[in-house]
């Protein structure tokens, strides 16, 4: 389990430079429909309100389950700007 995660977090920073969306595309899916490593929410059948605040709880440490230590990570440094880009492309 530990190899999958560690593979998901270099997969998706690699790309975080080029395309913030690309950070959750790698596990989360195209179109925010998949349960990332089988222990997610579908993010797409959030409300923006609550994508944005489960993004901005993991960044200050109040939000999040079993993939919280890296979803921090991908989180880092994210400014509430991208964050309702974010919300914008993949909650519909």
């Amino acid at each position: 389990m530990k190899k999958i995660v560690l593979s998901c977090t270099i997969l998706a920073a690699s790309f975080a430079f080029a395309n913030p969306y690309a950070k959750c595309v790698a596990c989360h899916g195209a179109n925010g429909e998949k349960v990332a490593l089988g222990k997610s929410k579908i993010i797409k059948d959030m409300s923006k309100e609550d994508f944005i605040a489960s993004l901005k709880g993991y960044q200050d440490g109040t939000y999040g389950g079993p993939m919280k230590a890296m979803m921090t990570g991908q989180v880092k440094g994210m400014s509430e700007d991208t964050m309702k880009e974010l919300a914008d492309l993949i909650v519909k």
